[in-house]
């Protein structure tokens, strides 16, 4: 499962990152890097991904261990399927332990990367939201766009209604035809 060295990478960047952010900046400390647009901006979040709140810390916590383990099991079922799904799958799941991590290290995760203008900011994030992110935008294209190989164009096989095929709906089809 070579994948799964990509999910490590994830974890060890985002965890390296986190620990840099966590020993030189105070909470809630900024400092511009591009101006106003990049910012690098210490908060610790309780909800999920980009500041979302919908319920406790410890159901993040739950939720986060329970897809961790359904996305392994999933890597591990379809670690013969094509490469870029793999990949995608393997995003999410650096992503998610990520973040779990910091949830059982500290209750809430470590975010930093603060974009926007003005008044204008986008949620503050970090590496795990971003590899989550673009795995499931990959993912997506994935589904959506890509088609499977096993499946076949049968569009061009001409449909003939004489065919000679019994079953008893042709039976009672041409029964009532006949009547």
């Amino acid at each position: 499962m070579r994948v799964l060295s990509l999910t490590v990478l994830v974890i060890m960047l985002d965890q390296a990152t986190k620990l840099l952010i966590k020993a030189n900046f105070q909470l809630y400390e900024s400092i511009k890097i591009t101006g106003d647009f990049f910012r690098l901006t210490y908060i610790e979040n309780p909800g999920m991904a980009f500041g979302i709140v919908l319920a406790g810390p410890w159901f993040f916590t739950f939720f986060s261990t329970i897809a961790s383990i359904a996305i392994m099991v999933i890597l591990y079922r379809m670690r013969n399927e094509r490469l870029m799904l793999r990949i995608s799958l393997a995003l999410v799941l650096g992503g998610a332990i990520g973040n779990l991590i910091d949830r059982f290290a500290y209750g809430r995760v470590i975010d930093f990367f603060d974009f926007g203008v003005g008044a204008q900011r986008f949620p503050v994030f970090n590496v795990a939201d971003t590899a989550v992110s673009v795995g499931m935008v990959v993912l997506i294209f994935l589904v959506l766009f890509e088609k499977d190989e096993a499946q076949t164009d049968n569009s061009h096989i001409p449909y003939n209604m004489n065919d000679n095929l019994e079953s008893e709906e042709r039976d009672i089809w041409q029964s009532d035809r006949n009547a």
